[in-house]
C-alpha cells in the first residue's frame, strides 16, 4: 500500500501532462468496481460535501487514468443531507448493494454515528472523511469502520491550550444538541478544567434555531472573554452575526465545523474577522501532496472548492482503491487489508489505523480569519502580533 499511491501519482501526472485520459474503450478488458461517496450535497453543509465529493471523484479519475490499475472504478454518489435518518437510508442502500466494495462516508458526526451499525451489519468497509465524534470509531469494535481524519478530542486539547496560552480565562458556551455539539462541549470542558479556565454559562441549542437573543443577552451580561461555539457552519453564521448586532465583544472560538469559506461568506469578512477554528492535519499548501492535489483538482474544472476536508475524502478513496488493487473486490479481504494500514504514504502524510480503525493524526492546525480568509495562525497578522484578538 505504501508504493501504490506514489505509483499512481507519477503515472497519472504523466498521462495528464501528455493530454491522455481514461476512456471506456481504452480499458474495456478491466472489471468495473464500484465505490460509494456519501456526504451532505444539499443543505447548510453542502459546500463541504460537494468539495468532498469532487475530491473523491478526482481520486477515481486519476486511478482510471493509470494504465497500471487492475480495475476501472465507478463512484456512486449519495446525499445524506447531514441528517441521520437520511444518512441511514442511503447507507443501507449502498451497503446492501453487494457490487459496492467500500464507501467514502460522511462529514456530519450525527450521521456518521447513526450509520456505523449499518456498515457493520452488511459487512461493507466504510471510511469516514470528515466526522470528528470519537465514538464513530471508538464507540464500537466494528472492523468495517475506519476514519482518515482526526477526532474532536485532538481538536479541543489543542484549542483549549492555545486559548489559555493567549491569556483567556473565561468562556461562554453555545453548542448544538446533536452528538457533534454535545461531544465538543464535553471535550472542551475536560481540557478547560486542566488549564483552570472558567465557563460562565452554557446553552445547548437546536441546529435549526434562528433567534439567539435570549442566550446572547445573558452571555453579554456575564461578559466572558471568549464565546466557544460547538456546531457547524450554518448555525455558526447565525450566532456570530447576532453577536455582532448585540455588540458582544468576545473572541469567537469555533471548531472544525466552521472551517469553510461558506462561514466567512455567510457572516461577511468584516464580522468573521478574528474567528478561530481548529482542524486536524496540516493546511493544504503544506501537505506532502498538497501541490499535486491542488493542481489536479484545478485541471478538472470543478465548480466548487475542495474545502477543508477534500484532501481527506481524496485520501479515503485512494486507500480503499489501494486495498482493492491488492486483494481484489472482496469486502472481507478489503476490510482486513485496510486494518493493516501502517505508515501508508498519502497526500495528507502517513496514515496508520489503530485497532479501532482510527487514523493516528499527530497534528492539529490553528486557523484565524484574517482579511477575509482562513489563515494558519502562525502565518497570520494575529500570529505575528500586528493584530489582536478581541476579548482581552
Amino acid at each position: 500500500m505504501k508504493t501504490t499511491v506514489k505509483t499512481v501519482l507519477k503515472a497519472t501526472a504523466l498521462c495528464l501532462s501528455l493530454g491522455l485520459a481514461w476512456a471506456p474503450g481504452s480499458a474495456s478488458a478491466k472489471d468495473v468496481v464500484k465505490i460509494a461517496f456519501i456526504g451532505p450535497l444539499t443543505g447548510g453543509s453542502a459546500s463541504i460535501g460537494l468539495g468532498g465529493r469532487n475530491s473523491a471523484d478526482l481520486a477515481v479519475r486519476l486511478r482510471n487514468a493509470d494504465p497500471n490499475a487492475k480495475y476501472t472504478y465507478e463512484l456512486v454518489v449519495q446525499d445524506d443531507e447531514c441528517r441521520p435518518n437520511i444518512g441511514v437510508q442511503v447507507a443501507t442502500k449502498m451497503a446492501a448493494d453487494k457490487s459496492i466494495m467500500g464507501g467514502v462516508t460522511h462529514y456530519c458526526s450525527a450521521v456518521a454515528i447513526a450509520t456505523t451499525g449499518v456498515y457493520h451489519r452488511f459487512g461493507m468497509p466504510a471510511m469516514v472523511w470528515g466526522a470528528v465524534l470519537p465514538e464513530v470509531t471508538y464507540g464500537n469494535d466494528y472492523k468495517e469502520v475506519f476514519r482518515v481524519n482526526g477526532t474532536m478530542i485532538n481538536q479541543n486539547e489543542v484549542a483549549v491550550k492555545f486559548m489559555a496560552g493567549q491569556g483567556y480565562k473565561t468562556w461562554g458556551v453555545i453548542h448544538d444538541t446533536t452528538d457533534y455539539g454535545k461531544g465538543h462541549n464535553e471535550y472542551f470542558n475536560r481540557y478547560l478544567k486542566e488549564v483552570g479556565g472558567q465557563v460562565l454559562t452554557t446553552f445547548g441549542v437546536t441546529a435549526d434555531q434562528q433567534d439567539f437573543t435570549t442566550e446572547l443577552t445573558k452571555i453579554k451580561e456575564l461578559n466572558p472573554q471568549v464565546l466557544f461555539f460547538g456546531g457547524l457552519t450554518p448555525l455558526g453564521v447565525r450566532i456570530r452575526t447576532q453577536m455582532d448586532k448585540l455588540g458582544i465583544v468576545a473572541a469567537f472560538q469555533g471548531t472544525s465545523g466552521i472551517k469553510s469559506d461558506a462561514y466567512i461568506e455567510g457572516v461577511s469578512p468584516a464580522v468573521a474577522e478574528g474567528s478561530l477554528s481548529f482542524l486536524e492535519g496540516a493546511p493544504l499548501e503544506k501537505l506532502p501532496g498538497g501541490a499535486f492535489f491542488s493542481e489536479q483538482y484545478e485541471k478538472q474544472g470543478y465548480g466548487e472548492r475542495p474545502e477543508a476536508y477534500g484532501p481527506f475524502a481524496f485520501t479515503a478513496a485512494n486507500l480503499i482503491m489501494d486495498a482493492i488493487e491488492k486483494v481484489g473486490p472482496d469486502r472481507k479481504k478489503i476490510i482486513a487489508e485496510l486494518g493493516q494500514t501502517k505508515d501508508a504514504e498519502t497526500i495528507i502524510g502517513k496514515v496508520t489505523f489503530d485497532d479501532h480503525g482510527q487514523n493516528v493524526v499527530p497534528l492539529v492546525t490553528k486557523y484565524v480569519v484574517d482579511d477575509g480568509k482562513w489563515v494558519v495562525w502562525e502565518d497570520s497578522n494575529y500570529g505575528t502580533g500586528s493584530k489582536k484578538l478581541p476579548g482581552k
